[in-house]
C-alpha cells in the first residue's frame, strides 16, 4: 500500500491521460461521473484512447461553497469561476442570484487561486473548503450544491493491467456495427450469464460521425462467466476494450473497499 505520494497537477485531463501512459506519473485520480451533472464525457473518450487501466473507485460526496477573497462581500459578487462540472451542480445559485455570470475554469481548485491570486474585487470561486483554507479565501456561502445527495465517482487509474485482490466490478467499451439486433445480442451476452449492468452509455465514435461506442459496467471480476462473456461479447462485437477490473465502491453507509495496488 502507498502511503506517501507526490501530487502532480495538470491543466487539462489529456495531460493527466498522457502523463500515465507515458509513466511520468505512476498513477491517476480522476471523476468519471457525478450523481447531479452525469458522465465527464471526455474521460469516457480518453480511457477509450489511451493505454490506461482502471484498478480503484470511490464515491465522494460533493459539498460546494462560494469563495471570495478575503473582505469582499456577497454583493460585490457578479463571476463566478469554477469547472463547468461544479458550475452545473450549483443551478440554483444562479437563480437566486441572477446578476452572477457563470465563468467556466479548468478546475475548482484552481478558480479559487486565480480569484485570490488577481485579487478579484467582483469574483467568487466555487470549490471545496479546503480551497478556502489553502489559498487564503473567504466562504461567503457554504453547501451551494443544488442536492445534498451530490456524489462523484473517482477512478484510481495506471498502466499495470494487474488485477487486485477483491477485484469484482469491470468496466470495458465495445462498439456494435448498425444491424438490427446488434446491441440485444451484445446484452444477451451477459443476460445468459446472470451477469449485472450497474451501468450502460454512448458515446459518439471520433471520425465516425452516428456511429457510437457502448461503455458498460459489469458487476463481476475476473471469473469464469465473466472471461466467457467477454468471449461471447468479441464475437458479436466491432471491437471490446476492457478499461478495467477493479473492487465496486460500497455506498457511503458501507465500508469503502481498499485498493489493493503497488505501483511499480
Amino acid at each position: 500500500m502507498v502511503r506517501r505520494a507526490t501530487v502532480v497537477p495538470c491543466a487539462r485531463s489529456a495531460e493527466v491521460f498522457d502523463r500515465v501512459q507515458a509513466g511520468s506519473v505512476h498513477a491517476a485520480v480522476i471523476p468519471i461521473e457525478n450523481s447531479l451533472a452525469g458522465s465527464v464525457a471526455e474521460h469516457f473518450d480518453l480511457l477509450l484512447t489511451r493505454d490506461v487501466f482502471i484498478h480503484a473507485e470511490f464515491h465522494l460526496r460533493i459539498r460546494h461553497n462560494l469563495i471570495a477573497a478575503s473582505g469582499v462581500p456577497l454583493q460585490r459578487i457578479r463571476r463566478v469561476f469554477s469547472h463547468p462540472v461544479a458550475l452545473d451542480q450549483c443551478r440554483d445559485l444562479f437563480r437566486s442570484h441572477p446578476e452572477m455570470q457563470a465563468v467556466p475554469f479548468y478546475d475548482t481548485a484552481g478558480a479559487v487561486r486565480h480569484v485570490i491570486a488577481e485579487g478579484c474585487k467582483d469574483a467568487a470561486a466555487i470549490a471545496a473548503g479546503q480551497a478556502a483554507r489553502q489559498y487564503g479565501g473567504r466562504i461567503l456561502l457554504a453547501g451551494i450544491e443544488d442536492d445534498r445527495q451530490n456524489y462523484t465517482r473517482f477512478l484510481l487509474i495506471n498502466k499495470s493491467k494487474k488485477i487486485g485482490r477483491g477485484a469484482n466490478k469491470t468496466s470495458l467499451a465495445f462498439a456494435l456495427k448498425n444491424v438490427p439486433g446488434a446491441l440485444f445480442k451484445a446484452l444477451s451476452v451477459f443476460a445468459l450469464r446472470d451477469i449485472s449492468l450497474s451501468k450502460i452509455e454512448s458515446r459518439p465514435m471520433r471520425g465516425h460521425p452516428w456511429e457510437y461506442v457502448f461503455f458498460v459496467d459489469i458487476l463481476r471480476g475476473d471469473d469464469q462467466g465473466a472471461r466467457n462473456g467477454l468471449h461471447h461479447l468479441g464475437e458479436v462485437a466491432e471491437f471490446v476494450k476492457v478499461l478495467g477490473i477493479y473492487p465496486a465502491a460500497k455506498t457511503e453507509s458501507g465500508t469503502r473497499p481498499r485498493a489493493h495496488f503497488e505501483l511499480e
